[in-house]
């Protein structure tokens, strides 16, 4: 039995704690947690010492340090200029480090550290490392070529191949011709990755036909979910299999995003589950955490789990086609899970797409950032 809110209530199905989810039409709308309990509530300091190993000093120190380092980031980009070379929060210093060329000059290094970062000189510039990942982005990648990103610290796209594939034909030649594409460094990924929908399970957030995916983040009109969930005009039901709408947009591959009109007695909220692990949290608003920030994902069948942020705009190949602008976490991950909300704090970050291993074993999992699906399709979130 689920515990706090339904499944449902991104859709705006309220439920008591400890019960059955409610009817969708006429139900009480619960009392909003006070702001003083986001974004650092206690289950969520639970679930960092839980998931990271920390103390309770620990963990709330972390999050206070990783929102200051989100204040900084754009201020610090701006300051180093074109030779900004990239960025990533530090946890052990608790301080956003900025990677700037050896180009820069000493007024531009002063300049990036008095916005509080932490300056390390790189190779390339984050320009030079986009332009060559996109590049890469334009080879076709065998199944043994598992995902691509740039990566700041090590000033290099980094390109993970499948260890069992690393002597295939294919996946050399695609090695061979990204290195021509710009500075490339290889690491093996232990599996290849995979979407996370499911067939049908009862009792879970919606379905589309067969399958199961989670919601994502309420919109107003909707919600926003994993675009391999549904393509476009298809039907969506919720946990009782009632109507609730239909997919009204959808992209996958190449992109995995989708949003879904919410109608028929359902109506949306600005709040993500917790399953019980955690107090269910309010959205705020959308700020973009940065890598090396704690992160945490709501699904429908793994429940709450936490990890970090481990890269940004990285090209994920699943067998189904490539999907481009990707975030990478830590973050465990199984079938059913898709389409699930990642958020850190109170600010929404994205839906989950696919990864690797589970909740068992550990895994890493990527999710769709959730400002490209709000600009594709012209949305607002639904903030409290």
């Amino acid at each position: 039995m689920r515990t706090g809110l339904s499944a449902l209530l991104l859709l705006g199905a309220w439920a008591t704690a400890g019960t059955g989810p409610a009817s969708a039409a006429g139900a009480p709308e619960p009392t909003a947690p006070s702001s003083s309990d986001a974004p650092a509530s206690a289950g969520l300091i639970d679930a960092m010492q839980r998931d990271f190993g920390l103390t309770k000093t620990q963990a709330e120190a972390r999050l206070a340090a990783e929102k200051a380092a989100t204040a900084v980031e754009s201020k610090a980009r701006r300051a180093a200029g074109a030779a900004y070379g990239g960025s990533w929060f530090d946890a052990g210093s608790g301080k956003l480090t900025v990677a700037v060329t050896a180009a820069a000059s000493a007024a531009t290094v002063d300049s990036v550290r008095e916005t509080g970062a932490t300056v390390r000189t790189v190779k390339h510039s984050a320009r030079q490392l986009d332009a060559a990942k996109a590049r890469i982005d334009k080879l076709a990648a065998p199944k043994g070529v598992s995902s691509w990103h740039v990566d700041a610290k090590a000033s290099s796209v980094v390109v993970a191949v499948v260890g069992a594939e690393r002597a295939d034909n294919d996946v050399r030649k695609f090695l061979a011709q990204a290195r021509a594409a710009g500075p490339v460094t290889v690491e093996e990924a232990p599996e290849a990755p995979q979407t996370f929908a499911a067939g049908t399970v009862g009792g879970d957030p919606y379905y589309t036909g067969n399958v199961r995916c989670s919601i994502g983040f309420s919109v107003h009109g909707g919600f926003v979910t994993a675009g391999h969930c549904g393509r476009a005009g298809a039907g969506v039901s919720g946990w009782d299999r009632s109507y609730i709408g239909n997919f009204q947009g959808s992209s996958f591959p190449d992109n995995d995003y989708a949003w879904v009109n919410v109608g028929s007695g359902w109506w949306t909220v600005p709040v993500v589950l917790g399953w019980g692990t955690v107090p269910d949290r309010l959205v705020r608003g959308s700020a973009e955490a940065p890598v090396g920030a704690s992160i945490c994902r709501s699904g429908s069948t793994t429940h709450w789990h936490c990890g970090t942020v481990l890269a940004k705009n990285e090209t994920v190949n699943y067998s189904q086609g490539a999907v481009h602008q990707m975030t990478k976490t830590s973050v465990c991950a199984e079938p059913g899970d898709s389409g699930g909300s990642f958020i850190s704090g109170d600010q929404a970050q994205g839906v989950t797409s696919g990864g690797w291993g589970n909740c068992s074993g550990g895994g890493e999992t990527w999710y769709q950032p959730v400002s490209e699906i709000l600009n594709r399709y012209g949305l607002t979130l639904h903030t409290a």
